[in-house]
């Protein structure tokens, strides 16, 4: 257990403050905005954080600032999110991560070349919650639980830890009980995840099934995702990625079809068995059309 966080005095960032909502999630220990002690550096009971030099996980130092240049776009949310196995969803499910590295480590022209967007386009993305909180961040010296801004950051990280303790479940039960379908429909092929309706399952089915698809590097292979419907006895089946060639809305007055979305990307059905289901891809299905 952790007896206190210590991260450098300051104007405070995304990376650093993230990094701490972590920790405290984890541990509840108190936050000091210092430099640190070297002894410090040295007891794995005080976690250190965007200061000090060292990046020494057995130690709980998480300081990316010695990396070289050359060095991958690293941060110490990157180095927490690493040191507690979550570093690898995060890069996949979360789509904010990637941007805060580059932002903390190249810096805001670099990051808007990357993302390739106009340099005055990265401060728009920023919220007055992001402005506060990191001002109110900055002007404390020191943190405990019971402080507001503390319990914000602590709900910050649970929610954090949270989501993608959630997401790998999720993927883990979709490996566990799903097939992969290979359909044919005007000459052209289809391939479809089945989540079939089992004892147990998740919160979020379609949700699952769409994390499943990318953690498995299926994105490219995989036109549509079927797994059960939350609301009835049914599936519900839908396009992943939006799909080009999948138009659900043309199987609205199929029998069985109890909602198809105007927009066309996903139906739900009273159907269960997985032939029916098949057959509903196949109508879905619409040739690309050819270019001029």
């Amino acid at each position: 257990m952790l007896s206190r966080i210590v991260t450098h005095p300051g104007g405070s960032h995304k990376d650093e403050f993230l990094a701490v909502c972590v920790l405290i999630a984890k541990s509840g220990a108190p936050i000091e905005r210092r430099d640190p002690r070297p002894e410090e550096l040295l007891d794995p009971c005080v976690a250190v954080v965007d200061v000090g030099g060292e990046h020494e996980p057995a130690l709980m130092n998480f300081d990316h600032h010695h990396f070289p240049r050359e060095h991958e776009p690293t941060c110490s949310i990157s180095l927490v999110l690493q040191h507690y196995g979550l570093y690898k969803d995060a890069l996949l499910f979360c789509p904010w991560l990637e941007p805060a590295e580059w932002f903390d480590s190249r810096g805001p022209n670099k990051t808007a070349q990357w993302l390739g967007v106009p340099r005055d386009v990265v401060p728009k993305l920023n919220s007055p919650i992001d402005i506060t909180l990191l001002r109110r961040f900055a002007a404390s010296s020191t943190l405990a639980a019971g402080n507001p801004l503390y319990e914000v950051m602590r709900f910050v990280g649970e929610d954090m830890i949270s989501y993608l303790n959630n997401v790998r479940g999720g993927i883990d039960f979709v490996r566990q009980h799903a097939s992969l379908w290979a359909l044919e429909a005007c000459g052209g092929p289809i391939e479809a995840v089945f989540l079939p309706r089992t004892e147990f399952t998740v919160d979020e089915p379609s949700s699952a099934v769409a994390s499943y698809v990318r953690a498995s590097g299926l994105e490219k292979r995989i036109a549509a995702i079927v797994y059960p419907d939350r609301r009835g006895e049914g599936f519900g089946i839908g396009r992943y990625e939006d799909h080009a060639c999948l138009d659900f809305s043309r199987l609205k007055a199929e029998p069985d079809v109890h909602f198809a979305h105007k927009s066309g990307f996903m139906l739900k059905t009273s159907a269960t068995d997985p032939e029916r289901l098949k057959v509903l891809i196949q109508g879905a299905w619409q040739a690309p059309t050819a270019g001029p």
